[in-house]
């Protein structure tokens, strides 16, 4: 009976946007709750002549109520959905998001392109059914903060936090900021390292930060109160460029340094784990898992991503495979994200590379190869420029990333769109943008640059 109320939910969904058009907040709940009363309406056993007679009735009321509703798909969309017959529920589509490598369907095996889904459809009508430049339309200013002297490297919102977020500098400092309430705020400063900090991250309960810097450390912060809790030099006496939590056990941090070494440390007790060191040809400027931890990805200044095989029971690296994404050309950011999109279901990794690019890869199988997808021209010669997937946009009609530039400006691209790529781009800045991040709801996103501004973008109200 699945199939039934996959149905009725895309005929809600169709007529979502027509209900209380002032109030995007209600759309959103009703379309909620009626996913949640659908399904366990369908676990119960019924004639299925009856749910049929109530999908005809159900559109008909709906009909006389707000009037005929044009599909916004196109003639293409609809008979690729024909043809697809999905089963898919939106529960498991959301169970989709934690992929494991060793399950009989890969999710290696996925459409390169759009696959079309009823579940999809309801998505697109939690937002609204706007168009993905009004979704993200950002051009006010929020609020600019100026704390940093030297060039904020990285800024992160705390995960699933609207108003919190972190920045760190080459002035040695890192930075942690309260949105609200009004006016925005610097509540802690982290002081420690004695050279520029290179990169952080939040933990996931985002209570603790860890940081590497180009004094050769990795220091992990407490955020409630600023101290450092603990301090580890490299073991190869090089300077620390990158770092990352384990996403399933935050005990443990990747670091990457100036010599090409990969080292995993156990943060709890400032150790290095044995079996958990690899070395690459050059300096590791970037690091990223894969959601359920299982594949590393590691990008240096020769232009070579390479992955690894991690074991999170003993935080042992094996080397996967090598992807030359531009010789010589540095690659300064990785992201990985399981879905593009709702409707592009493919585990996918976004790269900057010092070569006037942002690239979409594809992850083409369980042991970390990538396959280009998407090419995007950006002004990238020789800065640490990073990028990030918008966090929502798996409920969006397109899929869209973000990234920063040398020429001072923000750029957003639809990936699914193959002509005029490019749906915003904001200029605010004075100085190369180093680095972007949403808070993960969207309503916000973050810039740094070259001179240590950060300036917080609101989404413009319609």
């Amino acid at each position: 009976m699945a199939a039934v109320w996959q149905q009725v939910l895309a005929l809600d969904a169709r007529y979502n946007a027509n209900r209380t058009a002032n109030n995007p907040q209600f759309r959103t709940l009703y379309i909620r709750r009626r996913s949640q009363l659908l399904r366990e309406n369908a676990k119960e056993e019924r004639d299925p002549a009856i749910r049929r007679n109530y999908l005809k009735l159900r559109g008909q009321l709906l009909v006389q109520r707000y009037g005929p509703v044009t599909e916004q798909s196109s003639v293409k969309s609809r008979s690729l959905s024909a043809r697809s017959n999905s089963r898919v529920t939106l529960e498991a589509s959301d169970a989709f998001d934690d992929v494991r490598w060793n399950t009989s369907r890969s999710p290696f095996q996925g459409s390169s392109g759009v696959v079309p889904t009823c579940s999809a459809e309801a998505s697109r009508a939690i937002v609204g059914g706007t168009s993905i430049e009004e979704n993200y339309a950002f051009a006010g200013m929020y609020h600019i903060f100026d704390q940093h002297s030297k060039a904020v490297t990285a800024v992160r919102f705390a995960n699933d936090d609207l108003w919190r977020l972190a920045c760190c500098s080459m002035d040695c400092t890192l930075s942690i900021c309260q949105l609200v309430p009004f006016p925005a705020s610097v509540v802690l400063v982290l002081r420690g390292h004695t050279q520029g900090v290179t990169d952080f991250e939040w933990s996931l309960s985002n209570d603790l930060i860890v940081s590497s810097s180009l004094d050769g450390t990795v220091r992990l912060w407490n955020t409630q109160d600023g101290t450092c809790l603990r301090e580890v030099a490299d073991m190869f006496k090089g300077e620390l460029l990158s770092c990352v939590f384990q996403p399933m056990n935050n005990n443990m941090t990747v670091v990457g340094n100036s010599t090409g070494y990969v080292q995993v440390l156990n943060v709890s007790t400032g150790i290095y784990l044995r079996g958990g060191c690899s070395k690459v040809a050059g300096k590791v400027l970037s690091l990223a898992f894969e959601s359920s931890g299982h594949i590393l990805w590691a990008g240096d200044d020769k232009g070579v991503v390479i992955s690894f095989l991690f074991d999170i029971a003993s935080g042992k690296l094996t080397k996967g495979r090598r992807i030359v994404i531009s010789e010589d050309h540095p690659v300064t950011s990785l992201s990985s994200r399981n879905w593009i999109s709702r409707e592009a279901r493919d585990p996918s990794v976004l790269v900057n590379c010092a070569s006037n690019s942002l690239l979409l890869f594809r992850v083409a199988d369980a042991e970390g190869s990538l396959k280009l997808k998407r090419k995007f021209y950006i002004q990238h010669t020789h800065l640490g420029i990073h990028s990030s997937f918008c966090p929502i946009m798996s409920f969006r009609q397109g899929a869209c990333v973000v990234s920063g530039s040398e020429d001072s400006c923000v750029y957003f691209f639809d990936v699914e769109r193959e002509t005029k790529p490019c749906v915003n781009k904001l200029q605010g800045h004075s100085a190369p943008v180093l680095d972007v991040c949403f808070n993960y709801d969207e309503s916000l996103l973050a810039s740094s640059d070259a001179e240590g501004t950060v300036i917080i973008w609101k989404r413009e109200k319609k």
